[in-house]
Order: structure tokens, then C-alpha cells, then sequence
């Protein structure tokens, strides 16, 4: 590994701090996936799971609306939870630059490592992009509360299962994936309105909020994750435990 970052460091300048950022870019992604996977859990069983195993009934005597706990919910993989990994990436990547210095004292390139990332104007570019993530995956989030709240057992197969059987019988009906498509945009869409790709440049990213703000996608899935948050509300105030 010091190996290879030392080679980084001799290429040249619109190739190098892409070479460098590299790892880190890695880094981040494995920990923001990893961040996704725990909200989608968290919610398919934050409603199933006060059902299960009866405190709902507690919770249900408190004066707190079913709106209010509701939300406070959603908070957890909208708000707390992308607060959470932010911190988590940045020490990450702290640690990382601490390892790399070290790696590369003897060989004198030490300092490139960070002239080359910047650990501040990379923390703000990975909150800005926490953020863009958490808006474009809510109605992924509100989903998972509207089946945590209505399904019996299995949460996990009947938050799937229906997208699925609507792309295979799209599939196999009319020979095209336009379901699957949207799907897809919807997981990992955000990356191209949220930022700018130049290969070519030493940027490699370039944030762009204005285009992010103004995509159609986001707004409609917002629209979509209230009403799976607002139907999950209802169903909370008429469910008892299983």
C-alpha cells in the first residue's frame, strides 16, 4: 500500500489527486452503503417492532401523537443517522491521512498526501452529498415505515416483492425494463444531478445544488415518501400489536 502511494505522488498533476483521493472516495462509499442498509432495516422494523413485541401499547398511553412518533422515526435515517456516518467518514479519513504520512515520512512526500486532499473541503463535499442521498432515498425510508406499520411477518419480502413482480411481469408483458429503470434511478440517481463527473480535470466532482434542486425526480419522491409517511401514521393509529 505505501508502494502504491508513492506512485500516485509521481504522476502528474491532473492525475494525481484523483490516484489520491482514490481510497478515500472508498472508503466513504462503503460506509455511506453501509449507513443505507441499516436505515432501510431500522425502518422496516421500527413500527413492525413495537407491534411485536407489544410496546406499542405503552407508547399508545403516552400523550404523543402517532404523527410525532411517526417522524421521529424518519428522522432516524434522514436526519441522525447521515450525521452519524458524516463523523464516522471524517475520522475515517482523518486516520487514513495520519496512516499515509506516516507510510510516506522516509521517501519525503509526506506533504503531498495533503496538498493533495484537502480533509476540509472534502468533509463539506460528503455533506452536501449525505444530504443529497437522504432527500433522494425518502420515499425508500417512507416506504419501509408504510410496510413496517400494515405487514404481519416478513417485512423485508413485502417491501421487495411487489417491485419486483411489477418489473418481471413488465418484463416478460412487454419485453421492457422502464420499471426496473426508474428502480434504478431511484438508488443511485442522485450521483449525476447532485455532481458534476469531469475525468479529465483535477476535480474530479464538482457539486451542483441548483441542478439537484430543480430535478423533477427529487420532488416527486418527496411527494411520495409523505404519503407513505402520512398512510404509515394512519395505520399506526388503528394497528394493535401482532
Amino acid at each position: 500500500m505505501p508502494e502504491l502511494r508513492r506512485n500516485a505522488l509521481l504522476l502528474d498533476p491532473a492525475h494525481q489527486q484523483a490516484a489520491i483521493e482514490r481510497p478515500y472516495d472508498i472508503a466513504a462509499m462503503m460506509l455511506i452503503f453501509t449507513a443505507f442498509i441499516v436505515g432501510l432495516f431500522y425502518c422496516l422494523d421500527a413500527l413492525h417492532g413495537e407491534r411485536r413485541d407489544r410496546s406499542i401499547l405503552f407508547w399508545k398511553s403516552l400523550p404523543v401523537s402517532d404523527l410525532t412518533t411517526a417522524l421521529s422515526k424518519a428522522t432516524i435515517p434522514l436526519v441522525v443517522l447521515p450525521l452519524v456516518i458524516f463523523a464516522i467518514i471524517v475520522v475515517t479519513q482523518f486516520v487514513m491521512l495520519l496512516i499515509s504520512t506516516v507510510a510516506l515520512l522516509k521517501s519525503g512526500l509526506a506533504g503531498t498526501t495533503w496538498a493533495n486532499f484537502n480533509l476540509f473541503k472534502q468533509s463539506l463535499i460528503l455533506l452536501y452529498g449525505l444530504i443529497a442521498i437522504a432527500l433522494w432515498h425518502a420515499p425508500i425510508y417512507g416506504w419501509a415505515l408504510l410496510v413496517s406499520g400494515w405487514a404481519r411477518r416478513a417485512t423485508f419480502l413485502w417491501a421487495v416483492l411487489p417491485w419486483l413482480a411489477i418489473g418481471f411481469f413488465e418484463k416478460i408483458t412487454f419485453g421492457t425494463s422502464h420499471f426496473g429503470s426508474m428502480l434504478k434511478d431511484r438508488l443511485m440517481g442522485f450521483a449525476p444531478q447532485a455532481f458534476a463527473f469531469h475525468t479529465h480535470t483535477v476535480d474530479s466532482a464538482i457539486v451542483t445544488p441548483a441542478r439537484y434542486l430543480s430535478t423533477p425526480g427529487l420532488w416527486i419522491g418527496l411527494a411520495f415518501a409523505v404519503v407513505f409517511i402520512v398512510a404509515a401514521v394512519r395505520l399506526r393509529r388503528y394497528r394493535g400489536p401482532i
